[in-house]
């Protein structure tokens, strides 16, 4: 079985320019996932799909693979993340046969145990019934308690055009619990991709991890920071 890593890294970021080169704690974002993946004890290659020959170069002196850039018509704000996946495949299949697993590791959530990415493959391949492994955290607040803001600025309760706001303030516990997609980790079928045309499917094995932040604002670059700088042994677990 050949396991796979692939790290999308586009240049033309707006929220925070030139993201995925941006210093964090004194290494460029990309390198933490590119560790993340090198420490990983089943990932058997990490491939980078990006449409800059700079982060592709910097990639390979970390021992990533760079072996392709990304088309510009799929690295704008508006592309998918299968774009970019069926790309990675069609260029494989000219030159091997198919990986068998595919993991997505975004640059954007840099904080990660490879331990756990190892426990995300895992979980994928004992359970063959399902089209793919995605990781969540559990919200601090259920969506069912959440809004959406409709005509005349009035609030209305989130997937529906009425309601009464009032039973959104019933204690959290008489909700259910609703998770976010954070990732942390995804583990993809290379042949379901290829297949059903679509990376993720109807049968989504959900992988719990601990809370996590994405990176798209300054802000959230301060706030991992200063987590970084709380909990030294998250960066060290990574480079040493």
């Amino acid at each position: 079985m050949e396991i796979i890593a692939v790290i999308p890294a586009r240049s033309g970021s707006k929220g925070v320019v030139d993201k995925n080169m941006r210093h964090l704690s004194g290494k460029p974002l990309i390198d933490w996932s590119i560790q993340a993946c090198q420490r990983s004890r089943l990932i058997d290659r990490s491939i980078i799909s990006t449409d800059s020959l700079s982060y592709a170069a910097h990639a390979q002196k970390l021992g990533a693979e760079a072996p392709f850039l990304r088309p510009a018509e799929i690295s704008g704000d508006t592309s998918s993340d299968y774009e970019f996946i069926d790309h990675l495949l069609d260029f494989l299949s000219h030159t091997q046969a198919l990986p068998d697993v595919i993991v997505h590791i975004r640059p954007t959530t840099p904080v990660r145990d490879p331990e756990v990415i190892d426990s995300a493959i895992q979980e994928f391949i004992s359970n063959p019934s399902v089209t793919s492994l995605r990781s969540v955290h559990m919200m601090p607040e259920s969506a069912y308690k959440c809004f959406e803001i409709g005509e005349a600025n009035l609030l209305q309760p989130l997937g529906k055009k009425t309601g009464n706001l009032d039973t959104a303030n019933q204690p959290r516990q008489l909700f259910p619990q609703t998770y976010v997609a954070n990732g942390y980790v995804d583990v993809l079928s290379a042949a379901f991709v290829k297949e059903k045309k679509m990376i993720h499917g109807q049968k989504v094995l959900a992988f719990e991890t601990p809370v996590t932040v994405e990176i798209d604002t300054e802000d959230d670059f301060d706030y991992i920071e200063f987590q970084i700088s709380r909990n030294i042994k998250v960066k060290q677990n990574l480079f040493g």
